[in-house]
């Protein structure tokens, strides 16, 4: 009796199991294992192949070599190709004529907004405000797959401390913490709650690893450091991407340890998969793999062996796996397991995203018409903007403007709708975009005030000029004498009251392929800022640039700075926005800006040495310094001005000790003494003063966004526990150490309070 009562409980509970819902990871293991059993190796490998669309059109079939390919299974994916319209004629290639029906990924290059364009990404980082952050991956993922994207090549989290470098535009700046926040932040943005909901998409970070430290600036460059530099210093983000659940990771272009990075094991395997326990897949950049010949490390078929073995999943564009695997399978150089792990974790992507469900979720023909570029989406584009400007100086309060001042406004920058949204803008209407001139006769509803006259080219060559060009985003080469064009903007600043000068680079200045070997302001818009300066008006330079500038000389000249980077689709409005003062400037820098090209890399970060300066120093004979410049930046890390001044008290520590389990609460009060409302960044620094390694005079390891009234003061808290006192020692080993440690409140890297703790056993 007892067995059969036994036997009769044991069958209820296998039907109310069988009636329970698979947990979602079996689930999808169940239906991969199954999909996978059907599939013949040439099909696996098809899964690993990341074409680019080439000229696929609407409606078109299986007629063009993609599309045949396609039919064969031997696409896992396609990039660069967009619509919802254009999407969906070829997924339904995939579902409808290949013998599994695998549905595909297509990606983009979506990096800082889509249609409704926000500030290149080391313009947003400079607002430290990670709700807005977020918010602009969150629009941008809207607007994307309303147009049958799924997949981002974003975010870019590479650290950088050399502005000669064009793609420090796409980073963070230069600080690992700081960086890693950003990373979380976009990463949140992008992928959402649910990432099968189809008003989100998955996102990809990148380049792992260590792409922005090449030799000398320049890009695609060696770049070789130590590990514990990398754990420290340069890691962190892309670490941070991972804990926050990213779907995709991809390769950079470098070596590391002399090893390129995409067949580099220790990288793609120990580290990121082993180490981090990151679960996703990983994708070359464009052409990663063949590029690899190159590097010397063996014709395509070893390379593509070499990439899959460390841990490579996706090969974009290059198809050395696609017509290299099977041969290398044969000659035992790689395993059915390597290429099974492989398509594995790219099915896996497809099921996460929804797409065996419906691979057409993000195919809806009637989403873009009333999702992209929205009035609600261009307004908090702007706003973005005008959070991510950074105010250098701003002498004698020369800002905010009156909105009935007679303005001259000129420079190359100053009527330029093509290059408001800077490198990397793949989808935006440039011609839609608001220069500073039409915004400037938006805000102030008066544009009978403006005299315009543009003064100068952006570059003096003509030959650099093409170069720069080159990406279809026109400088506006004036071909007249240089000594022609001055004189009209001297001319039309006669009658003004203000001169508003427009300055800097051109979009494509900065990003990919654009490194250069001097970072100052060309000759010929120096040439221009001299010649207004002596008319004896008053100058605000607004400055469009994608790297950190050494502009030592118009720090000393010019009364007023404004930094704006590259803001985007709104940018002429944003921009006016601070210049008449409805918006009070609160961004700050996330890189450091030297005093000349020759100080670079530069970052605030850096280690003692053991002959430093004696604080306040210039030059002593037997130091660490230079002969002919002071070691000091021009502008440091987490510097910007405002319209109101913000004046800190002395630091309160809740005590001075704390224990390895214990927490130590930091706190300031801040004062608004201005005549504006503002909003003041707050941040905390930490110095490890005793170390069995040689660490740095400051680390950032918190802030805050602060709004505060005029003549109102609030106090500002942070809590200090040992995950804070944590760095990776000589044996990599994640450690506190006991001793005595600095803290330092302030609102950038250099102007500080201090005080001090012990860390005890």
């Amino acid at each position: 009796m007892r067995k059969i009562s036994l036997l009769i409980a044991v069958m209820i509970a296998a039907v109310y199991l069988q009636a329970q819902p698979l947990p979602q990871e079996v689930k999808m293991k169940q239906f991969i294992d199954d999909l996978m059993s059907k599939m013949t190796l040439e099909e696996k490998i098809g899964q690993l192949n990341l074409p680019g669309a080439g000229d696929f059109t609407t409606g078109q079939t299986a007629n063009t070599d993609i599309g045949k390919k396609i039919v064969e299974g031997k696409v896992g994916g396609l990039f660069n190709i967009s619509t919802a319209a254009k999407i969906r004629s070829v997924q339904q290639v995939a579902v409808e004529k290949s013998r599994l029906k695998i549905p595909l990924i297509f990606g983009m290059d979506v990096i800082h907004g889509y249609k409704s364009v926000f500030p290149i990404p080391l313009g947003l980082s400079c607002s430290w405000d990670m709700d807005l952050i977020e918010q602009s991956a969150r629009i941008a993922a809207q607007e994307a797959s309303a147009d049958g994207i799924c997949w981002t090549f974003s975010p870019m989290v590479d650290i950088s401390r050399d502005p000669r470098w064009g793609r420090i535009a796409e980073g963070n700046g230069e600080d690992p913490y700081l960086g890693s926040e950003i990373a979380k932040a976009m990463v949140r943005g992008y992928q959402g709650k649910d990432l099968t909901a189809n008003n989100t998409i998955m996102a990809c970070v990148k380049h792992y690893a260590l792409y922005g430290a090449p030799d000398a600036g320049r890009d695609y460059n060696t770049v070789d450091m130590s590990h514990q530099r990398m754990y420290n210093e340069y890691f962190p983000p892309y670490k941070g991407a991972v804990d926050a659940g990213v779907g995709s990771v991809m390769a950079s272009f470098n070596e590391v340890d002399g090893i390129p990075a995409t067949a580099n094991k220790w990288l793609m395997t120990d580290v990121l998969r082993d180490q981090w326990g990151f679960g996703g897949f990983v994708v070359t950049d464009y052409t990663g793999i063949n590029e690899m010949i190159d590097h010397g490390m063996g014709d395509l078929k070893t390379v593509s062996a070499l990439a899959l073995k460390a841990g490579i999943d996706m090969d974009m564009v290059g198809e050395g796996f696609l017509t290299t695997l099977e041969n290398s399978l044969r000659e035992g150089k790689i395993s059915v397991q390597m290429i099974d792990n492989a398509c594995r974790r790219i099915l896996e992507a497809k099921y996460k995203l929804g797409l065996f469900d419906d691979p057409y979720r993000y195919c809806d023909l009637n989403r873009a018409a009333s999702e992209v570029y929205t009035e609600a989406n261009r307004n908090q584009a702007r706003k973005t903007a005008s959070e991510s400007f950074v105010l250098l100086r701003n002498q004698n309060n020369l800002l905010p403007l009156k909105k009935n001042a007679k303005i001259a406004l000129v420079g190359p920058l100053a009527d330029n709708r093509l290059n408001m949204c800077g490198t990397w803008t793949v989808a935006g209407d440039f011609e839609k975009a608001i220069s500073v001139k039409d915004g400037i006769a938006m805000v102030t509803g008066k544009p009978e005030l403006i005299t315009y006259a543009k003064g100068s080219n952006i570059v003096a060559d003509s030959a650099l000029e093409a170069r720069i060009g080159m990406f279809g985003k026109a400088t506006g080469w004036d071909s007249r004498p240089a000594e022609v064009v001055i004189a009209e903007a001297v001319k039309a600043s006669q009658n003004a009251d203000v001169i508003v000068a427009v300055m800097g680079e051109a979009a494509e200045s900065s990003g990919e392929s654009s490194s250069m070997s001097d970072i100052e302001l060309p000759e010929n818009q120096r040439d221009l800022l001299k010649a207004l300066l002596r008319t004896g008006k008053p100058v605000v330079m607004v400055l469009f640039t994608g790297r950190p500038l050494a502009i030592k000389w118009e720090e000393e000249n010019i009364p007023a700075i404004l930094n704006v980077w590259f803001g985007g689709s709104e940018a002429g409005a944003a921009v006016a926005d601070v210049l008449f003062g409805d918006v009070v400037p609160s961004g700050k820098l996330t890189t450091t800006f030297p005093q000349n090209t020759g100080q670079i890399p530069m970052h605030y970060n850096h280690k003692n040495t053991g002959r430093p300066l004696a604080e306040g120093q210039w030059f002593s004979k037997f130091r660490s310094n230079y002969l002919d410049v002071s070691n000091d930046p021009l502008y440091p890390f987490g510097f910007g001005l405002s319209y109101t001044n913000f004046n800190y008290s002395d630091i309160n520590l809740s005590s001075n000790t704390m224990k390895p389990e214990g927490k130590i609460e930091v706190s300031v009060s801040v004062t608004n003494t201005g005549n504006y409302d503002g909003k003041e960044v707050v941040q905390l620094y930490i110095r490890d003063l005793v170390g069995s390694v040689t660490r740095p005079v400051k680390e950032l390891k918190d802030f805050s966004k602060v709004f505060i009234k005029k003549g109102e003061t609030k106090k500002v808290s942070f809590t200090i526990d040992i995950e804070d006192l944590k760095f990776y020692n000589y044996e990599l080993k994640h450690v506190a150490e006991p001793g005595e440690f600095k803290v330092f409140v302030g609102g950038n890297s250099r102007d500080v309070k201090e005080a001090s703790f012990v860390l005890t056993e």
